[in-house]
């Protein structure tokens, strides 16, 4: 197979498609099947994902949160709003954050940054690391539970750009898995966010087992591949964990030949940085900067649950390498004339 080349990955989506509220019920959104080895596509509602599976199957969920990243502050002196976006924690004794700021041009090292409705919380930028990323102090006395209950307080649910709406109630819970504990993502494992309650028990007493691992995702997720020769595109890190009892569930299935299937592409490239020589899943802490683009073996799941992703994306790369190219484009053609919702908010793909 040939090297693949950014524009392979591009396509054309009408912009009534990208889905800027979630589906009235978690479970009601559509789904795609997509069978990898016959190449037939379904269309199904997401809660008959069941029928795909059966007992001693396991599926491997991202139990990250995703926190209030998204602040407004003003400028000292000039009084300018400006956007900050925690990126994450540096350092938790002197409140050290990487950020991203918008309008960028402002922001230089020693400008205080004023937060909340009385200045409540005040933030000294102390470096520049890239063209919009910069390291804050935050300035606050008191206890560290204090200043995180102050930064849920001020922040907003982190909706991607393109949901170009403003933040809702609603979104609090809705940008948000039902099975999401430990805190530090940035953006949601949206996958994940398909599973209700309902079908998370009709799934347990089917006897399908839940393996939960952690990926926080980072913005990185959304960064643009600006290199036409994907071996030349380096990922961010993002803070990955897997402990003991996640990979025994995995690789018990994956002994017994059972359908082992990662819910989203975070979980996916989690697993396929933590694999042993002889293929199984080990545990792992640390963090990951796999990019998975085509052509690539992959070695633990053999289905994968999934969005439909934006044009020249790592993730839609990632989806081309596990059902192949033709076949991803064939589905991605379809879910457009059948008017399928697109990106976070939008419905879901089964690849079996």
């Amino acid at each position: 197979m040939s090297k693949m080349k950014l524009s392979e990955f591009n396509y054309d989506l009408p912009e009534e498609l990208i889905a800027n509220y979630p589906s009235e019920n978690r479970d009601e959104s559509r789904l795609m099947v997509v069978h990898k080895d016959s190449g037939k596509i379904e269309h199904k509602l997401f809660k008959d994902l069941i029928n795909y599976f059966d007992e001693g199957d396991v599926m491997i969920m991202n139990n990250t949160r995703v926190f209030p990243a998204r602040m407004y502050g003003n400028k000292e002196k000039t009084g300018a709003k400006i956007e900050v976006f925690l990126l994450r924690e540096l350092n938790r004794e002197s409140l050290l954050w990487d950020v991203l700021v918008d309008p960028a041009r402002k922001i230089r090292i020693g400008n205080k940054l004023y937060f909340g409705e009385d200045d409540s919380l005040v933030a000294e930028v102390i470096d520049n690391t890239t063209s919009r990323g910069r390291t804050l102090r935050f300035l606050f006395d008191g206890p560290y539970e204090d200043f995180k209950a102050k930064i849920t307080e001020l922040g907003e649910t982190p909706l991607p750009k393109y949901i170009k709406r403003e933040v809702e109630e609603t979104d609090e819970e809705r940008y948000q898995t039902i099975f999401a504990k430990v805190e530090g993502a940035v953006a949601a494992p949206t996958a994940g966010l398909h599973f209700s309650r309902e079908l998370m028990k009709r799934l347990e007493l089917k006897g399908i087992d839940m393996a939960e691992i952690t990926l926080h995702v980072g913005l990185g997720t959304f960064r643009n591949v600006e290199v036409e020769d994907l071996t030349k595109h380096k990922m961010d890190s993002e803070q990955a964990s897997i402990n003991q009892d996640a990979a025994d569930l995995v690789n018990v299935a994956k002994r017994n030949k059972k359908r082992v299937c990662a819910i989203g592409t975070t979980s996916m490239r989690t697993i396929e940085t933590a694999v042993s020589t002889d293929g199984f899943l080990k545990p792992y802490d640390g963090w990951t900067n796999k990019f998975i683009f085509p052509p690539y073996e992959f070695k633990i799941a053999n289905c994968l649950v999934t969005n439909f992703h934006t044009p020249l994306s790592t993730l839609l790369m990632m989806i081309s390498a596990f059902c192949g190219h033709e076949l991803m484009k064939k589905a991605y053609k379809e879910a457009i004339k059948e008017k399928y919702r697109f990106y976070s908010y939008g419905d879901a793909m089964l690849i079996i």
